[in-house]
């Protein structure tokens, strides 16, 4: 799969819920950036790809919810679960800030705890 999203991805797995025709889904995020997030959905409730939907998300250390509208750009169907890659379409600037913020501080520590172990090892 060739990559798409412009920015660095970070993993993260919450629960979230995404609005479909004005109706809740539940889905699983496996990583975000300041672009889009990667969720999994029930197949039966996932939507397909060019879909355009609200998505509303609690960020692990932030009180308050962040909502985005995406649009579904990829999706890896499963049986039980389908995979969906979310471009982020619009978004208030306090939210575009804080889920930025979250994404370089979660990868800051990501990588300054590898740096702790290479220089464990060395």
């Amino acid at each position: 799969m060739r990559e798409r999203r412009l920015g660095v991805r970070v993993p993260l797995e919450v629960m979230m819920t995404s609005y479909v025709r004005d109706r809740p889904v539940r889905a699983l995020t496996y990583d975000l950036s300041d672009s889009g997030i990667g969720i999994s959905a029930v197949s039966m409730l996932a939507p397909r790809a060019g879909m355009v939907m609200s998505l509303e998300l609690e960020l692990p250390g932030l009180a308050e919810s962040i909502w985005a509208k995406g649009e579904v750009c990829y999706q890896e169907p499963g049986t039980i679960a389908t995979g969906l890659g979310i471009r982020f379409l619009a978004m208030a600037t306090a939210h575009a800030r804080m889920v930025r913020d979250f994404c370089i501080e979660t990868r800051r520590q990501h990588l300054g705890g590898l740096l702790a172990r290479i220089r464990g090892v060395a």
